[in-house]
């Protein structure tokens, strides 16, 4: 697997490819940097996202998994910058119940640029599956400034 390393206000940040699109983002260092065209724009992108000048991710991606996977993460991705969706909108967007969303969700093998922190519980933040748990997904709400829901 090809990755290379962001070093982000997050830690240190890997993206992992194919060889043609993201597969995936870890927050760990990657054993051995590789430079490709998919993983320098990502890590432009990142870089760019967490200095505040990008707005929407524009990368190649395949998520591993079902269909219905594909399709939640797909649904995750389009979700705007600064805005959040309930994991039951989620749900009703894809055709699919709350709980079965939320594991999608929480399976998203590519977030912040699949955005899965921008999905919420209707009454709470709802989970995290990246470093740092919900204190996490706080931050990067903070940081596009979604956070109003939160103070």
């Amino acid at each position: 697997m090809l990755a290379a390393t962001l070093n982000s206000p997050l830690g240190p940040l890997s993206v992992t490819s194919n060889g043609t699109v993201i597969t995936g983002l870890h927050w760990r260092a990657a054993d051995v940097d590789t430079n490709t065209p998919e993983l320098d724009e990502a890590v432009a992108q990142l870089t760019a996202y967490f200095d505040g000048r990008l707005k929407v991710f524009d990368l190649p991606y395949h998520v591993e998994g079902s269909d219905f996977q594909r399709a939640v993460c797909d649904t995750i991705y389009a979700i705007p910058l600064g805005e959040t969706v309930t994991y039951g909108e989620l749900a009703e967007r894809c055709g699919a119940s709350a709980q079965a969303a939320g594991n999608a969700c929480g399976a998203n093998p590519i977030p912040i640029i699949i955005p899965c922190h921008r999905v919420l519980g209707a009454s709470s933040l709802g989970g995290f599956s990246g470093c740092g748990g919900v204190e996490t997904k706080v931050w990067l709400l903070r940081h596009e400034n979604a956070a109003g829901l939160l103070i």
